[in-house]
This record gives C-alpha cells, structure tokens and sequence, in this order.
C-alpha cells in the first residue's frame, strides 16, 4: 500500500482526504493552525483536523512549514506521495524533493486559468460557464507545475462558491483516486502550462467586497454569488454599508440611473444597474442586523418607491 502525506485546511479538503484513508496509508495530516472563528472568537480547528482527528490519523499544524519540527518530520516518513489540496502554504522544494514518486497538487480550476488562492470566487465572479479540477504536480512557484489531468464541471446561474466547493470536492477526489495508480506506474503525459494564458486569482481583498451598480445587472449578481457564503458583497445605503446575499437578474431594461428602485411591491424589490440592466435583490441584511427576506426588509421601508435612488451613487 503506497504511503501518503495530506496536506489540507477547508472543507474542499475532506472527501479528499476520507478517500484517501480507504485505499492509502496516511502517514500524517498537516493543516492550518486553529484559529478564532465568529463574533465571540472562539478557537475552532480545522474542518481537515476534525476529520483527521476522528480517523486517528498524526496531525501537524505548524504556523510556517519551511524549516518547522512538522517539516523534518515528515521528510523522515519518507513518503511515497504527498498530497495537498487547499492546504493554504508554500511547500518548500526540500520537502517536495523527500518523497519517494511524486508530490501532487488538486487545484480548483483548469489551469493555467486561475492560478493562486480564489479560483473558484474568480471563476463564478467573471461569468465563466464552466471551470473545473487540475491534477498537477507540485513545484515552488505558485501553481505552475506540469498538469496530470483535468476535468471541467459546469457552473450554472444559481451556483455560488458554497455550492462550487461542494461539487469541486468530489470531482477532485474521484480523479485524484483515478490519477495516483496512473503515476504511481508511469502511465501519465503531463502537459507543461502554457505561461502566455495564465490568470492569476489572488484571494479576495476587502476592497473588492463592494458592489459596483454600474456594472451590468448579470456581473453583479455573479459577484453577490462568487463571495458567498463568505465574506458577502455589499453595498451602501444611506451611508451605511447594506449586504447583499442574493439577487436574481431581470429580463428586461429600464431608463432610470443605477442604483434607482425601478418596481416594488410587498415582496419584491427590482433596482436598476449597468447598461438599463436591472437587478432583482432577494435577500439582505442591513448594519448590525440580521439578514432578512426582501418581504421582511420592505416591511419597514413602506415609503420606497420607483424612482427613489437607494443604492448610494459612486
């Protein structure tokens, strides 16, 4: 049985990880340290610790894996793989070098598109219509080694980086179980990435959490749906930041500006945006408070009508 070393933080990682516990010796689990989650900070491992904890598998969690005890540890096993998926850390070339066949990588997108830490957000927030998993190999520059195999998923209208991960998950597992014997014997052609079409996907900076109206209805909706469930896209009313966790794009055009309410009723709330665009808000949440149904929210705002400018100019 071949020997393997995970390395893996979020949920992604899991099935991953459990499917490999069937048919490989898992030598160790490294993952991300604990870290304080929510408003009362309480320190929650991680969803890959969980897991590896339950399976009584050896679990490192070194703050900077280059030149840690966790590191010389795991050169020690000598394993015949190392395996990360979303680990979240550089693995140094000393570390990638100690194993016995190969060290492989299962990344969220079809490289060399979306190379870095967001790709899925990326993906969903461009309007793409597919993306999909990358097997590659492991080298120190950021996802740049050779791909072993790929295979594309779609992603349709109502997807959101949630439900993206989830699909992504499994598609990584079974082509991982599907790849490793084939590298395991040789019986791979791996594809060098063509540099000219890569895009990078650097992780989302808060600056980039706002909303542009302006832009046309369809790339906002995809945004509200590419930074969700977490951090969610905002946007400001009345001075106050207002979130938006879902909104649907209208088949039909107006003249009012961005941002100006162009129909409500008790249970709907329609806003125009880019190019006569118009965008349908389904579910908010307002400072402080916590995320209402439109119903609910228009409940105390009985005075907004077609023509109001209610998402603040920019």
């Amino acid at each position: 049985m071949k020997s393997i070393v995970f390395m893996g933080t979020p949920e992604f990682s899991v099935p991953i990880l459990q499917a490999l516990n069937e048919k490989y010796d898992i030598k160790a689990v490294v993952t991300q340290p604990d870290r304080p989650v929510g408003r009362k900070r309480k320190i929650i491992p991680t969803p890959v610790k969980q897991v590896a904890v339950d399976l009584n598998l050896p679990v490192y969690q070194p703050e900077k894996l280059s030149g840690s005890e966790a590191m010389q540890k795991i050169i020690a096993l000598q394993p015949d793989f190392i395996i990360t998926a979303a680990y979240g850390q550089f693995l140094p070339t000393k570390l990638l070098e100690a194993v016995k066949i190969a060290a492989v990588n299962v990344h969220g997108s079809l490289l060399p598109k979306y190379r870095g830490g967001a790709p899925v957000q990326y993906a969903i927030m461009n309007g793409d219509q597919a993306t999909g998993i990358t097997i590659m190999y492991m080298v120190k520059a950021m996802d740049a080694g050779d791909i072993i195999s790929q295979q594309a998923i779609e992603i349709t209208d109502k997807d959101d980086t949630a439900s993206m991960f989830k699909k992504l998950s499994k598609v990584g597992r079974d082509l991982l179980l599907e790849t490793l014997p084939k590298i395991a014997e040789g019986d791979i052609n791996p594809i060098q990435q063509d540099e000219s079409k890569v895009i990078f996907s650097p992780n989302i900076k808060r600056e980039e959490e706002v909303l542009d109206f302006k832009q046309p209805a369809r790339l906002i909706d995809c945004k509200v749906r590419a930074l969700r469930p977490d951090p969610i896209a905002y946007t400001f009313v009345g001075g106050k930041r207002f979130k938006i966790w879902d909104t649907s794009v209208i088949d039909q055009t107006t003249d009012l500006k961005p941002g100006q309410v162009v129909y409500r009723d008790k249970h709907t709330l329609q806003v125009a945006a880019g190019n006569g665009s118009i965008l349908q808000l389904n579910e908010v949440q307002t400072a402080g408070k916590p995320k209402k149904t439109i119903t609910d929210f228009l409940n105390g705002n009985q005075k907004l009508a077609r023509g109001d400018q209610f998402i603040d100019e920019r």
